[in-house]
């Protein structure tokens, strides 16, 4: 089972995608200063950290758009499709 957890302010969205059954987090990351210049941190479990400056995040939801493609992206990605995440919070 994967969960996805959600932290979302008024200028940021943390997150991490985390199996509770094996108390494993797969991936973690930030996207920060949403609707002003957009920075991005994505953390795959086991791999370097994925940070990319300027990406464009002026509302909310093209930041969740950059977390599910990141979980998702065939190098650094830790799931095939959104299929694999069983619940959000």
């Amino acid at each position: 089972m994967n969960i996805l957890v959600i932290n979302a302010g008024s200028s940021s969205l943390k997150y991490q995608l985390l199996n509770p059954e094996t108390q494993q987090v797969l991936a973690k990351g930030l996207c920060e200063r949403i609707g002003i210049d957009g920075k991005f941190t994505y953390k795959p479990e086991g791999k370097e950290a994925v940070k990319e400056a300027d990406v464009s995040m002026p509302p909310h939801n093209e930041a969740l758009k950059a977390e599910l493609e990141a979980l998702q992206n065939p190098d650094n990605g830790v799931i095939g499709s959104m299929k694999e995440i069983d619940a959000e919070g």
